[in-house]
């Protein structure tokens, strides 16, 4: 390609920004807290504004038995098909979900704020952000009128924080779509090849109530559940001493993100339930971290007399791991990753678990990047005043614009 085709593939870019950027705020405008995950009106918003732009959006509803057995109210995910010619697919998928915001914002959670250069919202970094990415990194190819082989795929999904198995998971389940590499939505200034997994656990700890006058007559399921939290959590202890080799990540870990229980201040609890989430490394066997989990839990209850334990995974998301297959991806995004935003973009792990890992269990080639800060931790992704900062968003759509002219030109 010659540089005055990236050149202008930028110049398209900055001339329609503004554009892209009003795009990314109707879309945090919309909520889509999961729980309760009712995901289909954001998924409708959002195919209205693709086919403004003339495109054609497939929705695909998820059967309402289906989402309702996982905990939700309503998933529609969509398709947009763009083809060029024969030659390879590339997928383009983000997903919609997102973490309710809970406490502590300074701005509205859906209003899409801008200030000093930054959008505020949940979701604004991870991940609709990208699906103005996505869009407007296509938008910009197809205004160069090149000649390009193969076809764009746009995969906006809504499973993400369940798990990912009625979002792209269901798609390919249905033979919806059979892409031949994907890139999956995550930041910058890297270039994910690899990712944890993550097992989530239900644990019941049963006993028997009683009145608080008379607790001898009772079985109290919190000292129980206090045993099985500190046996869980000297475990976390040992997994520090187990490093993974993946730039990126660094060990195992556990956190035990919500517990309830008893029924008044007066009564000894009869039951406490207790919700934990294993991060597992690449390297782990995720059959042999279940049943490693399992048996502490049992072993820590067996001493209590009284106390019944019921264990039930809630989801299981395989790590990703890269496939051979993946080059084509990394080389194209890393060449103009550098030349836009003027530093190398290494390829990395995350501790993050994504729904991407699906399309590399179907034995598509993954990789992830799109609109983000270097961490985390700076999008304030999951936590109050979520922000982007737009010229992330910027450069990162002229990053996978130049790579997807690459990737498809004859």
């Amino acid at each position: 390609m010659s540089s005055s085709q990236y050149n202008d593939l930028d110049a398209w870019i900055d001339a329609h920004f503004d554009e892209e950027v009003a795009f990314l705020q109707e879309l945090v405008r919309v909520p889509t807290d999961t729980p309760p995950g009712n995901n289909a009106p954001h998924a409708q918003r959002t195919a209205e504004l693709l086919e403004a732009i003339g495109w054609e959006v497939e929705r695909h509803a998820v059967p309402e038995a289906e989402v309702r057995a996982a905990g939700l109210e309503s998933i529609t995910n969509l398709i947009v098909r763009r083809k060029y010619g024969s030659g390879r697919t590339v997928a383009l998928n983000a997903h919609g979900d997102v973490v309710p915001p809970g406490e502590g914002w300074t701005r509205p959670p859906y209003g899409g704020v801008i200030e000093n250069g930054r959008i505020y919202g949940r979701a604004a970094a991870v991940s609709k952000s990208d699906f103005a990415t996505y869009t407007f990194a296509v938008r910009a190819l197809e205004a160069m009128g090149a000649k390009l082989a193969g076809s764009v795929e746009l995969h906006f999904t809504y499973d993400e924080e369940f798990g990912g198995l009625l979002g792209p998971g269901w798609l390919l389940k249905q033979r919806q779509t059979k892409p031949d590499l994907v890139i999956g939505a995550s930041f910058s200034y890297q270039i994910v090849t690899a990712h944890n997994g993550c097992l989530q656990m239900e644990v019941t700890v049963h006993g028997k109530m009683a009145h608080a006058a008379i607790p001898d007559t009772g079985i109290d399921a919190l000292q129980g559940a206090t045993r099985i939290l500190n046996a869980l959590y000297e475990q976390n202890t040992l997994y520090r001493k187990v490093r993974s080799s993946v730039p990126g990540i660094n060990h195992p870990y556990l956190n035990v993100g919500r517990i309830e229980g008893g029924t008044n201040t007066n009564v000894v609890p009869g039951k406490v339930v207790l919700k934990l989430d294993r991060r597992m490394i690449p390297e782990e066997d995720p059959a042999q971290v279940e049943a490693g989990i399992r048996g502490v839990i049992n072993e820590a209850a067996s001493g209590l007399p009284g106390i019944t334990v019921e264990i039930k995974r809630l989801l299981l998301a395989r790590a990703l791991k890269p496939l051979p297959g993946n080059a084509p991806l990394v080389e194209a995004l890393q060449r103009h990753g550098q030349r836009v935003f003027g530093e190398p973009i290494p390829t990395t792990g995350t501790p993050l678990y994504t729904d991407a890992r699906l399309y590399c269990e179907a034995g598509i080639p993954a990789v992830l990047y799109g609109a983000g800060p270097r961490t985390v931790l700076e999008s304030n992704a999951k936590r109050a005043d979520e922000n982007l900062l737009l010229d992330d968003l910027r450069r990162a759509t002229k990053v996978v614009a130049c790579a997807l002219l690459d990737l498809l030109s004859r």
